[in-house]
């Protein structure tokens, strides 16, 4: 077993305390896009996992995700309840006769780990902004926490049965994003739409705040993605490299469909395109080549561009385009590293389809697919549970007045100061929707 490296341990760190950094920029970037009167109640969502999340993990979300295999690669158990035996001066947890953490200390692990349990669930919120009251939405984050990330987190990364498979996931794209996607789906059909969508829509009521959450959402993700080699070498330098070409092909892949289509390229929709193909690099960084980078990127801007379009199509209210972003991203990325894949990047991995493998592209589809089932079924599992005990939806009267005076008690601005026209449920013809998925219409002067 290696010892502690102090150069990996601090990259480790460093990287973690980068994709804690990210839950932050959500909020300013799901903040951006609501209306004023809600601003404050979806900068909440995402702080308060910071706090929620992180408890839970310390109780029982680690042991569930990282413990000893359980239930046929289901779920871990048996130890680290309470953190107890996560050393800080050996690395861990053992699996298949090798620690996890590599050369790094098994604390270093659990809290990089411990950054995407929060950011996760953080992300489901922007499906159900402007709606959901904050008691339930804070019972529904302790329970998905524990009983649909720690689980999958365990079958991918924890040594349970998907990556007893050989499922690539370098950094998330099942965990994080098709996960998070996929309860967004749920959570947006079970609370069903907002006041007045899809005939009122209300315009962001602050672009230059989404903007600057994004900024630190692609700065944050180098340690989501850099971070997860466990190591500063070569594997951490190609991910990182991966993560930026990614990002950088899928704000093109979003702005010419969108140019084509609207005659113009709006911000929004440009840093909406970046995101996307964040999410999308983000199961295949460590796996793949520059060039394959710029190709999943781009792809996953384009396609995420048609995809936020579905919601008006099935009708179901994604306010901020979780669906179209998070889940299709997801899956783009995840299907395309079964494709692209190259051992020559990094030899834990295994060869895509392009080497001739084309068994890695089933593989991929089948994690795809069971984190979709597992995640939906459990997750309007949750959403019935917290909504016939403690209720989920805030009332019509709580929603038209804005959930941050109704649900905190605060508002963002005072009265005083330049905002959106848009306030208390009042129509806006020919507005942006809140998110990018929208049919473009200037609105009137």
């Amino acid at each position: 077993m290696p010892g502690i490296n102090t150069g990996d341990t601090a990259w480790v760190l460093t990287a973690s305390a980068l994709v804690l950094f990210m839950t932050p920029g959500l909020a300013l970037f799901y903040g951006g896009l609501v209306r004023q009167k809600n601003v404050l109640s979806t900068i909440m969502h995402s702080f308060f996992a910071m706090g929620l999340v992180s408890l839970v993990w310390l109780a029982a979300g680690y042991a569930l995700g990282f413990g000893p295999d359980r239930l046929g690669g289901f779920i871990g158990w048996g130890r680290y309840f309470g953190l107890d035996k996560v050393a800080f001066d050996a690395p861990g947890p053992v699996v298949g006769g090798a620690p996890l953490s590599g050369a790094t200390p098994h604390a270093a692990y659990m809290i990089f780990q411990l950054m995407f349990a929060v950011i996760t669930p953080a992300l489901i919120s922007g499906a159900f902004a402007e709606r959901m009251k904050f008691s339930g939405y804070a019972a529904f984050l302790a329970l998905w926490s524990l009983l649909v990330y720690s689980p999958v987190a365990h079958w991918v990364w924890g040594g349970g049965w998907l990556f007893r498979r050989g499922v690539l996931d370098f950094a998330g794209g099942t965990v994080v994003h098709i996960n998070a996607g996929t309860a967004a789906l749920a959570c947006a059909v079970y609370l069903g739409r907002r006041r007045g969508w899809p005939r009122e829509i209300a315009p962001p009521h602050n672009v230059p705040m989404c903007v600057l959450g994004a900024g630190i959402l692609w700065f944050g993700w180098f340690g989501f993605n850099g971070g997860s080699a466990l190591g500063a070498g070569a594997v951490a330098t190609s991910a990182f490299v991966a993560t930026h070409f990614g990002a950088a092909a899928a704000l093109l892949g979003w702005a010419i469909p969108e140019r084509i289509k609207h005659g113009r390229v709006t911000t929004v929709g440009a840093v909406t395109g970046a995101v996307a193909g964040l999410v999308a690099i983000t199961p295949a960084s460590g796996y793949v080549r520059p060039w394959a980078a710029v190709a999943i990127g781009f792809a996953a801007g384009m396609i995420c561009f048609f995809a936020v379009n579905l919601k008006f199509r099935f009708g179901f209210d994604d306010s901020l385009d979780v669906v179209g972003v998070h889940l299709v991203g997801g899956i783009v990325g995840a299907v395309l590293t079964g494709f692209f894949a190259d051992r020559g990047i990094n030899a834990a991995g295994d060869n895509g389809a392009i080497f001739g493998n084309w068994a890695q592209v089933l593989d991929q589809m089948k994690g795809v697919g069971a984190t979709i089932a597992y995640s939906l079924a459990v997750s309007f599992l949750l959403l019935w549970i917290v909504d016939a005990t403690i209720g989920i939806r805030a009332s019509e009267e709580d929603e038209v007045t804005g959930l941050d005076l109704s649900q905190h008690s605060e508002a963002a601005y005072s009265a005083g100061d330049a905002g959106t026209a848009v306030g208390h449920g009042a129509p806006v013809p020919g507005g942006l929707a809140a998110g990018p998925g929208a049919p473009y219409a200037p609105a009137p002067r």
